[in-house]
C-alpha cells in the first residue's frame, strides 16, 4: 500500500503540477512535495534538500543526499517509467552555506555524528576544505566525491 501511494504522489509531482525553474539551483519545494524514496514531506527539512531536474522540465526533491543517491541508482523503482537519462541536473544543499551546489561537483562527508531527517547521511559541501573541516569537527570517516558513492555505502548508512 505504501509503495502505491508513493508512486502515485511522485507521478503527480512530476507530471501534473511540478514547478519549473529558470535559474540554477533548486526549484523551491512546495509544502506537499514528497521524497519519492521515503515519502517524507521535503519542505519541512530545507537545510537538507536535494533535487534532480528532469529532461522534460519536471523535478523530484529529496530529504537528503542519501535518498537522492538511492533514486539515482534506480530511478524507475521510485518513479515508474523514469530512467537515468531523464536526469539533467543534480543539486544538493551545502551544509554550511545552506545554498544549492551542483551535486556532481560536491564533496560528501560520510560517517559523521550529524544526522539528517532520515538518520545517518552523506553531508554535502561545495569545497573540499569545508568538507575536511566538518569531518574533523564532527568525527567523520571520509570525504567522498559524487562518483565514490555506491550501493554498499548507502546500505551501510541505513544500518
Amino acid at each position: 500500500m505504501r509503495s502505491g501511494w508513493l508512486a502515485l504522489g511522485a507521478a503527480a509531482l512530476l507530471l501534473g503540477g511540478a514547478g519549473r525553474a529558470d535559474e540554477a539551483g533548486f526549484v523551491p519545494p512546495r509544502e506537499r512535495d514528497r521524497c519519492p524514496v521515503c515519502g517524507m514531506f521535503v519542505a519541512k527539512y530545507p537545510d537538507w534538500i536535494a533535487e534532480v531536474r528532469l529532461a522534460d522540465g519536471g523535478y523530484a526533491v529529496f530529504d537528503g543526499a542519501k535518498d537522492l543517491f538511492k533514486f539515482l541508482s534506480a530511478p524507475g523503482r521510485y518513479l515508474p517509467g523514469r530512467v537515468a537519462a531523464d536526469v539533467r541536473e543534480i543539486w544538493v544543499t551545502d551544509y554550511y552555506a545552506l545554498r544549492p551546489v551542483e551535486g556532481r561537483a560536491a564533496f560528501f562527508v560520510l560517517g559523521s555524528e550529524v544526522l539528517g531527517p532520515m538518520g545517518r547521511e552523506l553531508v554535502p559541501f561545495a569545497s573540499r576544505e569545508e568538507a575536511e573541516e566538518f569531518l574533523r569537527d564532527h568525527r567523520g570517516a571520509s570525504v567522498l566525491r559524487f562518483d565514490d558513492v555506491n550501493a554498499r555505502i548507502l546500505e551501510a548508512l541505513d544500518r
